[in-house]
């Protein structure tokens, strides 16, 4: 008999995505070319000369989690501002969770030249040492959310059914006649969503702080851009930021609904955790709000409508996110 879901998905499972990794960045990092200021100067990645390290996505706890930490060695060619041909190799010694995200590093570029070197060649290279690293950064900031969303479901024991199919149609009513039975069968009605029950429930509200040396906008954006969010969260969303419209993080982990944004200072929407131990249909409220200071923003997140007995199981998951 199969496990429930909730059971199936505490437990680590693994899978390796050596393979996968390396074509991804493969294809992703050899789409970069950069221009300097001189006429015809040029530079573009080529192919991946060398690739190694690991590359895996975990799950635990119904939780998806990405494990990489490699060695990439890639191959350029370009065009000097004399005219002149020149090849080269980029090593990047780390390229890792660490420092894509918890950014507990920075990474590292040794540029060399494998044609004749020249000025005007070592000028070609001073050119891409300043403009090619936001650019590859840019790639590699992606290489999480790509890695969940193309391979989380292998991984995560749903507890929804099959959606591979087409749904089929719903039984007509006892009452209805012949007629109305064939019409309704040739003219399908819209699918009606139903609203989630609210439940009343003992509840406090939970609140917790952090500080971060970065812009109130920039991290306004973070928490409600949906192609950013992935960098925190490592899990698929959906968010389109506009006031009573529906939010999804953590692939679905949390959801609600937008209340007031109010750019860059304060975000309320609504909270449901899809979890064993919160209440279903119960809703929260969260309100966050960013005060930025000369050096950094304080963000305070408040948290209606905890259940009681689920205070520091919330408080966590709010300081750990």
């Amino acid at each position: 008999m199969a496990l429930p879901p909730s059971t199936a998905n505490w437990h680590w499972k693994a899978k390796n995505l050596n393979s996968w990794g390396q074509g991804w960045f493969d294809r992703e990092l050899t789409k970069v070319t950069v221009k300097g200021d001189k006429a015809g100067e040029e530079l573009t990645i080529t192919k991946i000369h060398e690739f190694e390290g690991d590359v895996e996505l975990g799950q635990r706890k119904s939780k998806l989690i990405t494990i990489y930490d490699c060695r990439i060695v890639l191959e350029w060619s370009g065009k000097a501002s004399d005219e002149s041909e020149v090849t080269g190799r980029l090593e990047i010694p780390e390229v890792s969770h660490e420092n894509t995200l918890d950014k507990s590093s920075d990474y590292q570029y040794f540029w060399s030249i494998t044609s004749d070197s020249s000025a005007a060649a070592e000028a070609l290279v001073a050119m891409a040492k300043t403009r090619t690293p936001a650019i590859l950064e840019e790639i590699f900031s992606r290489f999480p959310a790509a890695m969940i969303e193309t391979h989380g479901k292998d991984l995560t024991v749903s507890a929804d059914p099959s959606r591979a199919g087409t749904p089929a149609p719903a039984a007509p009513s006892a009452s209805s006649t012949t007629a109305s039975s064939s019409a309704a069968a040739a003219t399908p009605k819209p699918a009606v969503k139903k609203e989630a029950k609210k439940v009343t429930v003992n509840s406090a509200t939970v609140s917790v702080e952090a500080s971060f040396m970065a812009a109130a906008d920039d991290l306004f954006s973070m928490l409600t851009d949906e192609k950013k969010i992935p960098s925190w969260t490592r899990a698929p969303a959906k968010s389109a930021a506009k006031v009573d419209t529906e939010y999804s993080l953590f692939g679905g982990g949390v959801t609600g609904k937008y209340v007031s944004l109010e750019p860059p200072s304060k975000i309320v929407q609504t909270w449901a955790l899809q979890s064993p131990t919160w209440p279903t249909g119960h809703i929260g409220t969260l309100t966050t709000t960013l005060n930025q200071s000369s050096d950094s923003t304080k963000i305070t997140l408040s948290l209606a409508g905890v259940p009681l007995g689920m205070e520091d199981e919330i408080r966590n998951n709010l300081e750990g996110y």
